[in-house]
């Protein structure tokens, strides 16, 4: 049986730790299982990625900080033979910063990357979240932690089923 978690992070700024939105989907055995989706409380109030994906400090003031989000998400990844992100460099950068910043030990299995997956599998280019999902017909609300982990998921399984990691 084949377990996995697809992740994604938006972030307030350029800080690495500064995480305001978290989307994890767990799969089991080619099937999503569980999604997560969750508001964090940034270290700092400044908001530079606005524009990308709407989020305000006005929108997370109130939400729990990484620490108490990753004490609920933490206990399914656990059970993950491997983490997925489209970029996975930037959303494992942004998992140890925050993992760093309170204390928490980072997860310990290795990251598969949906951009190289893409590339590898379906020689897809441009490799940007959205080129992958149309040409795979996955519905995407791109910058939307949730829906981007659920599309990193179904790049995933569709990859799956085409003979990937057997």
């Amino acid at each position: 049986m084949t377990v996995f978690a697809a992740i994604d992070f938006e972030t307030a700024n350029y800080g690495r730790d500064s995480a305001c939105a978290v989307g994890v989907v767990l799969v089991e055995n080619g099937c999503i299982v569980r999604r997560h989706y969750q508001l964090i409380q940034p270290p700092s109030r400044w908001f530079a990625f606005t524009y990308i994906h709407g989020l305000t400090w006005q929108d997370v003031k109130d939400a729990p900080r990484f620490d108490a989000v990753w004490a609920g998400i933490g206990r399914d990844l656990e059970r993950a033979d491997f983490l997925a992100a489209h970029n996975a460099a930037f959303d494992r950068g942004v998992l140890a910063a925050c993992c760093a910043a309170h204390g928490l030990p980072v997860p310990r299995q290795q990251f598969v990357c949906t951009v190289q997956l893409a590339r590898q599998q379906w020689d897809i280019r441009p490799t940007r979240l959205p080129d992958v999902c149309r040409r795979l017909g996955i519905e995407l609300r791109h910058h939307q932690a949730d829906s981007d982990a659920e599309a990193c998921a179904r790049i995933v399984i569709a990859a799956q089923q085409a003979g990937w990691g057997r």
